[in-house]
Formats: C-alpha cells, sequence, structure tokens
C-alpha cells in the first residue's frame, strides 16, 4: 500500500517556531507512517505559492495526498486551496483565518480546515503580563510581526484589550525574524523622538523578535546601552529551547507559550482520511504566560 504524501510548507527556516513547527511535523510523520516533505518560503508569497502550485502538477504518483501550510501572506492562497480541492488534495492551514474555508468545504471531496493559535488570546496574555510588570503604568516598545499578517493582528488587538489604560505603545514592524526585528529597533533609535523616550518595558510578538530587539541596544555606546539592556524583555511562542530558556536564564522577564500545531494538523488529516473521522471547519490550541502571570513581579 502506497504511503499518503504530506507536503508541510512554512514560511521560514530562520525562527525558532517555524523550526519547531519542522519538528512537530517531523514526529506525526514518523508515528504514523506517512511520507513527507517540508518546503519553506522564505518569507515570500509568491514563493510559496509557486512551490505549492509545483507540487501540485506533479505526476500522480508524487503528488501530495495532503498539504499542510502556514501562509506567509495575507490571503491564505485562495486561488491555490481552490487547485488543491480540485486535484482531491487534503487542505489544512496554520495560524490564519481563511474565508474560503467554509465554501471549499461544501464541494470538496478530501478534508480542509484551519488550525490556529488563538492569536487574541496570545495577545491578551501579553497584555495582562504588562499589567503585572507595570501595575503603575508606563511605556512599552512593542515589535509587531507583517502588517499584513493576520497572525499579528490579532495579537496586536488582543494586547490592546488587556493592557492597562496608563500604558502606552509605540509599536515598531518586524518579520517574525532576530534580524528583522534588529533592524527596525536601529531605525527607531535613529529618530530624535527614541531620545526623548522613556520606555519601561520591551516586548516583542515572538521570542526571536524580543532577542533581536535587545541585539539592537546591545550595539550601543556604554553609557546609553546599560539602561536599555536593565529594562525587561517580553517575547512569545515560549518554545522550550529558546523563548522557554530565556526565561529561565533571564534574558526574557515572560514569554507566551504557543504549542506547535504541524504535528497536529498531520494527525488530524490522518484521522479524517485513513480512520472517516469529521473534522471541524476551524479549531484552536491553547496558549499559556510562561512564568503565570500571578508569579510576574513589578520591575
Amino acid at each position: 500500500m502506497t504511503k499518503p504524501r504530506f507536503l508541510v510548507s512554512l514560511t521560514t527556516n530562520d525562527n525558532d517556531y517555524q523550526i519547531e513547527q519542522a519538528e512537530s511535523a517531523e514526529i506525526a510523520a514518523r508515528k504514523l507512517g506517512v511520507e513527507l516533505q517540508i518546503l519553506y518560503a522564505d518569507n515570500d508569497a509568491i514563493n510559496q505559492s509557486t512551490q505549492i502550485l509545483k507540487a501540485l502538477q506533479s505526476p500522480a504518483p508524487e503528488q501530495p495526498t495532503a498539504i499542510v501550510f502556514e501562509p506567509v501572506g495575507g490571503t491564505a492562497l485562495p486561488q491555490v486551496a481552490r487547485a488543491a480541492v480540485a486535484a482531491g488534495v487534503a487542505w489544512a492551514i496554520l495560524n490564519r483565518e481563511a474565508t474560503y474555508v467554509s465554501e471549499l468545504r461544501k464541494t470538496s471531496t478530501a478534508p480542509i480546515f484551519s488550525l490556529s493559535s488563538d492569536h487574541l488570546e496570545i495577545g491578551r496574555i501579553q497584555g495582562r503580563q504588562f499589567a503585572a510588570l507595570l501595575p503603575k503604568g508606563g511605556a512599552i516598545l512593542y515589535i509587531q510581526g507583517p502588517t499584513e499578517n493576520s497572525a499579528a493582528k490579532d495579537r496586536t488587538s488582543g494586547m490592546q484589550q488587556t493592557k492597562p489604560a496608563n500604558v502606552q505603545v509605540t509599536l515598531l514592524k518586524g518579520q517574525w525574524t532576530e534580524e528583522s526585528a534588529q533592524r527596525s529597533v536601529r531605525s527607531w533609535l535613529k529618530l530624535s523622538t527614541s531620545q526623548r523616550a522613556a520606555i519601561d518595558l520591551v516586548a516583542a510578538q515572538d521570542d526571536s523578535m524580543a532577542i533581536g530587539a535587545r541585539n539592537a541596544f546591545q550595539e550601543l555606546p556604554e553609557s546609553d546601552r546599560e539602561r536599555w539592556l536593565k529594562l525587561p524583555y517580553l517575547g512569545c511562542d515560549g518554545l522550550p529551547k529558546t523563548g522557554q530558556a530565556w526565561v529561565k536564564s533571564g534574558i526574557l522577564a515572560a514569554t507566551v507559550f504557543v504549542p506547535p500545531n504541524a504535528g497536529q494538523a498531520i494527525e488530524m488529516l490522518v484521522d479524517a482520511t485513513a480512520r472517516k473521522k469529521s473534522l471541524p471547519e476551524t479549531a484552536l490550541t491553547v496558549p499559556i504566560s510562561i512564568p503565570a502571570i500571578a508569579e510576574l513581579r513589578p520591575r
């Protein structure tokens, strides 16, 4: 019997969460006996679309049985999704809302669904962390993910819902990578307004960007560097080898653990195809604060 062929398309290979996504997919594939190919889009939506379409256009023996992907851009590739459904290929979207899912499920013979981290709740947790660390209020430098990315938008929206009114936020943009956040903070430091800013905390929407921000401050002359490096830094993703380790070492004051879900998506698709288990249109994973909010002490 031919093994099911799964294609997992991830955004980049230089982000700790995406690396853990790949690892979770590999573990699930070995456990379930499916053939796995992982592709990285280098944070380029056109490249991602091209890679997936090329796989869909492969000869039948090489065509994937299912595609699991985390979108780079804001659209979640609706035309590519339609091509997959037309070819009878299962389609799972990670960490993104896609309005076309409901429509395509009506006609698709293969499973189609989305599995996401609860990005609003991730943002709400960060807002609660701000409140615990700055009970008297203050100013935060906040590095958000890409503007067009719904996960980044939802995390910002959730944070705004729970942060105290006396906490002011200066928002910078990154691309989910350490280097992008470092560049963004470097550019901000060149502005005259940054010299007057009395920042009390630095936070980012993922751990690698929090480290990138910290690295930018590390480059400052010694007279300025010390005050910036003394601030609490907060990240998100909270993976054991990176975010959680950085919290334990004191590099980060807190993070939010976001369970990798690529492996879970593979398991759900195998359940749906091999075991005929029905799938929800959308499923959410549950994030948690590390350390717990009650354990955070004012800075």
